[in-house]
């Protein structure tokens, strides 16, 4: 068997605009990204500059409208984008999804006013942001969180600890939720936070197993003050903004969960057809192929999965259920199929010398983010059999 380069995804685009925008993402992967993946993940670099070029590129604010300087693009073509990014580095593609995650609330839920004087930076103007929900003690149970905001005349006051928090300490602005009101859901309301705001301090990053670059940390408030105009929605709706942003971050965790799981089936099969043992290629032999079809079908059902679901929103209609399955399906791809390339490489999978490990590190990841795929289950459950009885 000759040696068999993996090819692109061949793509099942909608408009030549798509197709145009997947070639200027591979390119900027090729040039700005992938290079320096493995050396910068390990070094624990978190790649601001090349967030600045995919902001100058107009990739920061694709699903969004264009009147703020959003890309107008369907969601299919969104989360068809991320997957190359997280395929390159899931650094960048998490990165940007955490990023379309915290600009949700305000785009969905701000005033004509608040969009106008926020969202042209936010989406174009080389800002990036983060979404502030998890607690150090409120998790999965995340109606339960203790972080308050209480009214001062005009002005609200937070205090309180978020945890968990993606780009924690480098973020220009902050979409946090904050309790208002009684306990439970209906007290908790949505506020934009900036970056720089007096009182408010990141933690030393947690050390991770994985995703070295991106900064995790806690971050805490102590009186942060900001204006009322910096309300989203109204008070006591924070959970259900919360909840809408969460359905459209699940599918963008699936994408990226399909680009790492896509990533590690090309690097496997580079290496099964390149690889001899036996006097003939490791991929000739009826225990790898059959792998490595596994493996093909897991992604290209994933993709599949989370393409469906983004139609269903694309199309205005409900999609909350299809983007759990999504997020549950396409991470449990990733982590088997990560794992599954570690194999193939056999003992050069355990090594830092091809990046299959950090892969399969990654991977691991994306069963927990946006809501762990326990939650995953009990959220479609109750799509097919209505709540728990008490």
């Amino acid at each position: 068997m000759p040696d068999r380069a993996p090819q692109p995804v061949d793509r099942q685009l909608p408009t030549e605009e798509a197709r145009d925008l997947i070639t200027l993402v591979r390119d900027i992967v090729q040039r700005e990204i992938a290079p320096r993946a493995a050396e910068e993940e390990e070094a624990g670099h978190f790649p601001r500059e090349v967030f600045s070029l995919l902001s100058d590129s107009g990739l920061l604010g694709l699903p969004y409208d264009a009147e703020f300087g959003g890309g107008d693009q369907p969601y299919e073509v969104y989360l068809q984008v991320l997957e190359e990014l997280a395929a390159a580095r899931l650094t960048v593609g998490l990165g940007v999804s955490v990023h379309s995650l915290a600009c949700h609330a305000l785009a969905g839920y701000g005033t004509k006013e608040q969009q106008s004087e926020h969202l042209p930076a936010m989406l174009g103007g080389g800002l990036l942001g983060a979404y502030c929900l998890s607690e150090p003690a409120s998790g999965s149970d995340a109606a339960s969180l203790r972080t308050k905001a209480v009214r001062d005349g005009d002005d609200w006051v937070i205090t309180g600890t978020k945890a968990w928090i993606t780009h924690g300490g480098v973020a220009d602005f902050y979409t946090v939720l904050a309790r208002t009101g009684v306990e439970g859901p209906r007290g908790i309301t949505a506020f934009l936070v900036p970056g720089d705001a007096h009182g408010l301090n990141a933690a030393v990053p947690e050390k991770k197993m994985g995703m070295k670059g991106s900064p995790t940390a806690q971050l805490h408030f102590d009186g942060v003050r900001i204006p009322d105009s910096r309300r989203l929605g109204e008070e006591g709706q924070g959970f259900a903004i919360a909840l809408s942003a969460l359905d459209s971050g699940r599918l963008g965790i699936a994408a990226c969960a399909v680009g790492v799981a896509q990533a590690a089936l090309d690097e496997a099969l580079e290496y099964a057809t390149g690889r001899k043992q036996f006097g003939r290629p490791i991929a000739d032999f009826q225990g790898l192929r059959f792998m490595l079809a596994d493996m093909a079908t897991r992604i290209e059902a994933g993709r599949a999965l989370y393409l469906s679901a983004a139609r269903l929103r694309d199309a205005g209609r409900p999609f909350s259920q299809q983007a759990a399955m999504a997020k549950l399906f396409c991470t449990d791809a990733a982590m088997s199929v990560t794992t599954d390339a570690v194999q193939v490489l056999g003992g050069y999978g355990y090594t830092q010398d091809f990046p299959v490990e950090r892969f399969m590190r990654e991977a691991k990841v994306l069963q927990i983010v946006e809501g762990t795929n326990q939650i995953q289950r009990m959220v479609i459950a109750r799509h097919l059999a209505g709540p728990e009885t008490r």
